[in-house]
């Protein structure tokens, strides 16, 4: 089971299962949220806040933990794209609940733990309503998805709300490709994982939810930083890295 140490500098303890909402840098217009997302409400940023340090070293495992050998490879039910993942995790086709002509793809592990949902042909873009505290943990270019002068990224980054008394909505957590602008300065605009993609937009993320229980988790995995080392992360992020246009 994870245990979840204080980190950040407002909430000893607090993680919300958010959507990935908008930020500055995308393209005009609100994209849809996942019904495994649910949205984070406006909230205010306290003055004068930073970068969020974690206040006590994570906790990582002994040894580096394995990744996956057995690797299988996904098409899209369109054939426009295809990504690789391990072979014990389960693909589950959720087109009902598409987007007009587009797919919505869910991936799970063997034990049913919701990792990450491939949508196209979304509605994408937002406002930057509010800036709030942030850190990028991790940064990784996907130049297979490059579009007309834009090369999207994998990020795995954190939003922290100074003003949130509910330690459950403090920290919010998610990782994705996304075309938006990497953040900069002392404040961010809320999490925007969705990156272009004809005929409009797509997005390929999940959350991460440092309270979660689920069977199969890593043990002493405190920290969104003690997660990066853990191999359903690594894997996570291969995989999602590895998404490209079929046949490629």
């Amino acid at each position: 089971m994870r245990r979840l140490s204080a980190f950040g500098t407002a909430a000893s303890a607090g993680f919300l299962v958010a959507a990935l909402l908008g930020a500055c840098g995308g393209p005009a217009g609100p994209g849809p949220t996942s019904p495994s997302m649910p949205s984070v409400p406006p909230l205010t940023s306290a003055p004068g806040a930073t970068d969020v340090p974690p206040t006590e070293a994570p906790s990582t495992p002994a040894t580096p933990a394995p990744t996956a050998e057995d690797w299988k490879t996904v098409k899209t039910s369109d054939g426009q794209l295809e990504f690789d993942h391990p072979a014990e995790w389960t693909v589950k086709d959720r087109g009902a609940e598409a987007a007009p002509g587009g797919v919505f793809l869910e991936v799970l592990t063997a034990d049913g733990k919701s990792l990450a949902t491939l949508r196209t042909n979304v509605v994408t873009g937002s406002e930057c309503t509010q800036r709030i505290p942030y850190s990028v943990l991790d940064l990784v270019p996907v130049p297979a998805l490059v579009q007309p002068g834009v090369e999207p990224h994998f990020i795995f980054e954190l939003r922290l709300y100074p003003a949130e008394k509910d330690p459950m909505k403090a920290n919010v957590m998610a990782y994705g490709i996304s075309s938006a602008p990497k953040p900069s300065g002392p404040d961010a605009c809320p999490i925007f994982h969705f990156f272009t993609w004809p005929p409009s937009g797509a997005s390929f993320g999940g959350v991460y939810n440092p309270f979660d229980t689920s069977p199969g988790n890593e043990p002493f995995v405190d920290t969104p930083e003690a997660y990066l080392e853990t191999s359903e992360y690594k894997d996570i992020r291969k995989m999602i890295t590895s998404l490209r246009p079929a046949g490629q």
